[in-house]
């Protein structure tokens, strides 16, 4: 567990040094991301923190968290009023401080435990190791809309393989949370990692593959950026159309934003 816990730790580590210095002011600026604020893109990364806290430490506690959420969606609120309710009028860098202070335990007690171990969540129970590696994939995906809005270059490190390989073994996830048949046999993928290595998954096939960048390819699964925007080679009608519906992350369908609609500004 101690790569993944790790993994997670360093993505918080970074975005704790890039928001640090960031004025009161600024946590109200808008993203490019449904409209939410930084301080609703930091508040709903340390809400669901602490849920996958009460997961692996107090499993019935995250019970009666997970039905408190649902309950309110059930009746129409937002994640943004649920979150909000939550907070209970905390301004940004209030949140942004509770965020700071909590996740190197989170990290820490992940870092101890069996990675095997199964945890309660919204969806399918899923591993230890699983949900952190989640909540590292929820931190990178989120914070590009605020990278983006700040006009930061992101520095990313090999770490991201976590993500992509989430996003390479989430395919046939991919066509049926859209209620698509899964095209066989699945793409070859060959991306490029940070630190200039290859990383490679599934039978090489030369006209059935995915190639280049891995941090667009995770931006394409995480649906931060359109495959349009991007310097990605799709070979092949599986590989083409997967790129164009990617979705690495539980819930309901969803699709990717339009060409154009996410971008670092300036």
């Amino acid at each position: 567990m101690s790569a993944a816990a790790g993994d997670f730790k360093a993505e918080c580590d970074s975005i704790s040094a890039q928001l640090s210095s960031v004025g009161a002011n600024r946590f109200k600026t808008k993203t490019q991301f449904k409209g939410w604020t930084i301080t609703d893109i930091i508040g709903h990364l340390h809400l669901w923190n602490i849920a996958a806290d009460l997961s692996l430490t107090a499993p019935d506690k995250f019970m009666a968290f997970a039905a408190n959420i649902l309950t309110q969606m059930n009746v129409g609120k937002t994640h943004i009023q649920v979150q909000n309710a939550w907070f209970d009028g905390k301004t940004g860098p209030q949140i942004f401080a509770d965020w700071k202070a909590f996740y190197p335990g989170l990290a820490a007690r992940f870092k101890a435990a069996d990675p095997q171990a199964r945890l309660k969540w919204v969806g399918p129970d899923m591993s230890a190791s699983a949900c952190i590696i989640a909540r590292q994939m929820e931190h990178w995906a989120h914070m590009q809309a605020v990278y983006d809005v700040m006009g930061i270059d992101r520095v990313n490190t090999d770490g991201i393989k976590n993500i992509a390989h989430i996003g390479v073994t989430t395919y046939s996830w991919s066509f049926k949370v859209k209620s698509m048949t899964p095209i066989l046999p699945k793409p070859y993928v060959r991306l490029t990692a940070p630190g200039g290595g290859i990383w490679v998954w599934n039978t090489p096939q030369k006209d059935n593959r995915v190639d280049g960048d891995a941090a667009q390819f995770c931006q394409v699964v995480t649906q931060c950026r359109n495959i349009g925007d991007t310097q990605l080679t799709c070979i092949g009608p599986a590989a083409t159309t997967w790129m164009q519906i990617a979705q690495c992350f539980a819930g309901g369908a969803q699709m990717p934003p339009p060409p154009g609609a996410r971008f670092k500004q300036t």
